[in-house]
């Protein structure tokens, strides 16, 4: 059930393109939407699509990935176990300035006399550019061309070309390039989804110095202590005379070039920016690391950032394109829109991991403050099976990431009274943030998703090494957590139970027995299980480490697998479904009927308790269940799950849609599979939450490649076992995706009657195809037939013949262990 529409731009300003997100006229309705979708970033840099005069503007931003602020969390009342400390990503030095002046009057966008106006998003070649033509007062013609990156090749580093020519006449000319530190901040406005405000200023000058037309800044955040350094150099050219003068402060820096321009005469400024960030290194450091990057950059040219750019983006598209020819739904909808939507999300997944090595990905990348920059299970469960497939050296480098918490998660499970290890639900440093428990910390499958996360990996690259130093250690102490978290009920037949925790669906908080949560933690026990058994029996050097560093104990394996064995999954036989929770039938279903439009999403509008005592649903709970183990499911209890919970589904969560359409297209649901997708595809560039100008919703748009290559794609990947059943809508003529398996590259290209598997790159690769076994070797396309999709229609669930609760799964609760298989076991 969806409760928002979207807010597409018009065409006529924001027409589609397959490789550009174009804008044809300035068009301030959508200002603060623009500076998100026209962000640029690299994974550890990221700059706000805001225009380089700096003004107009919605919100500016210039983050760093890792580089907070904390803030002590204020209780009300206190009690055992909260979160202490809050972390808040910086808003730091904006470097990206471009003032001109024409006749000693300012070019001001909402007042100039635009002749011709173009900004571009190139996702081939990784940079923003604008093309403007500016007619004075005077009547003098000015053309003004910039060209903007975040450099995927150089992580610090990003820089800005930006050329002026007078076409009609002579006149004065001054470019001031500026950076400044603002130490305002923006309230959350009541937005729990929104960043804190505060009140002192965040960023304390340490040095500022001027070396020509170099200027650097040095400052450290007043609570948290991390440094940072801010650098900029110029290369000015052009036939015009001109003199240049360099000031700076300690939060400012202006270098201003003041030309006598002739007409037809270019003038062309390139301004480079570095930053560097440190836990650790004095500022002075960090400044001299400015410079020798500042070094490089002057010395190697802007060019030269544009090729590695374009080299850069190549690598990545050749990894991750998803190819599409499709007739539009919709009469004003174009197969260009389709695929620009596609490529757009893909896009900005690279440019909030590509380079976030030592950090995470955040929820919103590095477009905005909201969620204060924090990681939360959205990477382990909707970005990383991307990057898992398309660019597995970054899925590996979130994973180490994840790792290098474990000690903090250790400490974590300490202060809520458990074993072993329980990860934080949001941070950014590793330590738990979240002050509301309820819908945060609550949250104990985090810990059963970065497992979920690590398996995946290990099964689709091969990488026994990470399994064996880094992997198997998470295991183990993530499996302790559950195993004292949970208990044998003797009211269900001793049973192990999992009480008081939240699952995915954040309208449902501190319940008992959340399904979601106790398959994946059954899982997680498998695996922790599995993984002992087989470094004790077949790699002794490995267990050996293993135990030294977590003291393991040699019955703990079997505790696990017996917890495992024995977990309780709630469910009804009247309706014949799995039970989001215990209880979860007794509360009133929501009054959808009588909720306006504008009352969505629920959690702004209504106090979580009224929302508690309802049957609603704000994300996908069960429905993600049978995604992430659909192969724990039998087909008939898909379609009764997904039958009773989609009606209950607000939408309220740009998470939702996707999986809504990956489980539709599996049981038949063509035309809601669409319907949804193409929310999930839109959620940016149709503002389907109506917060875009807040950031992007980067793991919605992982999301979206899940929904193209899980859903209608039909690959499904149990146990390292990778299966393909198609299900092309009737809108879709043809769909194209590569896969990286082991370091070989597959590409499968669907199309309506049958399906041709390449192997690109690798020797030999054995998948299935609707049930058949198909081997490939390097460069010997394979086209099999395939079976047309047969579309159903959903309805409302049917009592007459229940299936029993020993029906529900497609195999026993005990065969777990058996059948859970990872890397080498």
């Amino acid at each position: 059930m969806l409760q928002r529409e979207q807010i597409n731009p018009p065409k006529y300003i924001y027409p589609p393109e397959s490789w550009r997100w174009v804008e044809k006229q300035f068009y301030p309705r959508f200002l603060g939407q623009m500076e998100t979708l026209f962000s640029t970033a690299n994974g550890y840099l990221g700059m706000r699509g805001v225009f380089e005069e700096g003004e107009p503007v919605s919100q500016n931003g210039t983050f760093i990935n890792g580089f907070y602020e904390t803030w002590p969390i204020v209780y009300a009342e206190e009690a055992y176990g909260f979160a202490k400390v809050g972390q808040t990503i910086v808003n730091v030095t904006d470097s990206k300035i471009i003032k001109l002046y024409v006749d000693d009057e300012p070019f001001y966008l909402p007042t100039a006399n635009l002749l011709h106006y173009e900004r571009a998003i190139d996702m081939q070649g990784g940079t923003l550019s604008r093309e403007i033509l500016w007619e004075t007062p005077a009547g003098k013609q000015v053309s003004i061309r910039s060209r903007r990156l975040v450099s995927f090749a150089h992580r610090h580093l990003a820089a800005i070309s930006y050329e002026v020519t007078i076409l009609n006449a002579t006149a004065p000319i001054v470019i001031s390039s500026q950076m400044h530190y603002d130490p305002s901040a923006r309230a959350s406005e009541g937005d729990p989804r929104l960043a804190k405000g505060f009140k002192e200023r965040v960023l304390l000058p340490q040095q500022h110095y001027i070396k020509d037309r170099r200027i650097v800044l040095g400052h450290i955040t007043r609570n948290s202590q991390m440094t940072i350094a801010c650098g900029v150099d110029h290369w000015f050219e052009t036939a015009c005379s001109y003199t240049d003068n360099s000031r700076c402060s300690q939060d400012n820096g202006e270098v201003v070039f003041s030309v006598d321009a002739q007409p037809g005469v270019s003038i062309r400024l390139v301004k480079y920016m570095t930053y560097h960030t440190s836990g650790h290194s004095p500022t002075t450091e960090l400044c001299e690391r400015a410079e020798r990057l500042l070094d490089r950059a002057m010395s190697h040219g802007f060019d030269n950032l544009l090729v590695s750019q374009r080299q850069y983006l190549d690598d990545f598209w050749d990894r991750s394109d998803i190819q599409i020819e499709a007739h539009p739904s919709e009469p004003d909808e174009t197969p260009d829109a389709i695929q620009q939507a596609l490529r757009f999300n893909l896009f900005q997944i690279f440019q909030a991991s590509a380079r976030a090595e030592g950090a995470g990905v955040a929820a919103k990348g590095l477009t905005s403050q909201a969620y204060e920059g924090h990681y939360f299970w959205d990477m382990e469960i909707y970005v990383l099976p991307f990057l898992i497939y398309t660019a597995p050296q970054i899925a590996k480098n979130l994973l180490m990431f994840r790792y290098s918490m474990l000690d903090k998660a250790r400490q974590r499970a300490r202060e809520v009274n458990q074993d072993g290890a329980l990860f934080p639900w949001r941070t950014i440093n590793g330590e738990e943030s979240s002050a509301y428990y309820a819908a945060g910390t609550a949250q104990y499958h985090i810990d059963a998703d970065i497992m979920y996360a690590l398996k995946k990996y290990v099964l689709a690259t091969g990488d026994e090494e990470f399994l064996f130093k880094q992997g198997a250690e998470m295991l183990v102490e993530t499996a302790r957590m559950w195993y004292s978290l949970g208990f044998f009920s003797g009211r269900v037949g001793d049973r192990f139970c999992i009480h008081g925790v939240t699952g995915p669906d954040e309208y449902n908080t501190v319940v008992n027995n959340n399904t979601y949560t106790n398959l994946m933690a059954r899982e997680n026990l498998w695996d922790a299980a599995t993984t002992v058994e087989m470094l004790r029996d077949r790699y002794p050097e490995q267990f050996i480490s293993l135990v030294d560093k977590t003291d393991l104990k040699v019955a703990e394996s079997e505790d696990w697998k017996k917890a495992a064995d024995n977990m309780y999954l709630p469910f009804d036989e009247p309706l014949g479904i799995n039970l989001q929770n215990d209880g979860f039938l007794d509360d009133e279903v929501w009054d959808f009927e009588n909720t306006p439009a504008d009352k969505y999403p629920l959690l702004l509008y209504f106090h979580p308790l009224v929302i508690y005592r309802h049957q609603v649903i704000k994300q996908a709970d069960i429905v993600l269940a049978m995604f992430l183990l659909g192969h724990k499911f039998s087909p008939e209890q898909k379609h009764r799950n997904f039958d009773y919970y989609d009606p209950l589904t607000t939408g309220d969560s740009s998470l939702s849609v996707c999986i809504q359409s990956i489980v539709a297209a599996e049981i038949g649901y063509m035309k809601k599979a669409i319907e949804y997708a193409k929310y999930a595809a839109l959620m940016d560039l149709g503002d389907v939450s109506g917060n875009v100008k807040e950031g992007c919703h980067i793991a919605a748009m992982g999301g979206t490649w899940m929904m193209m290559v899980y859903g209608f794609g039909g690959l499904r990947d149990c146990n390292g076992c990778l299966s393909f059943r198609p299900r092309l809508p009737e809108n879709i003529k043809r769909l194209r995706f590569p896969l990286t398996i082991r370091g070989q590259q597959l590409e499968v290209d669907i199309q309506k009657e049958s399906v041709i598997y390449l192997l690109r790159q690798g020797t030999e690769l054995s998948i299935q195809h609707q049930g058949n076994d198909i081997c490939l070797s390097q460069g010997v396309p394979v086209r099999v037939d395939l079976k047309p999709v047969v579309e159903l229609e959903g309805g409302p669930i049917k009592t007459d013949t229940p299936p029993s609760p020993s029906s529900q799964f497609e195999e026993s609760a005990n065969s777990g262990a058996e059948e859970n298989k990872m890397l080498p076991y």
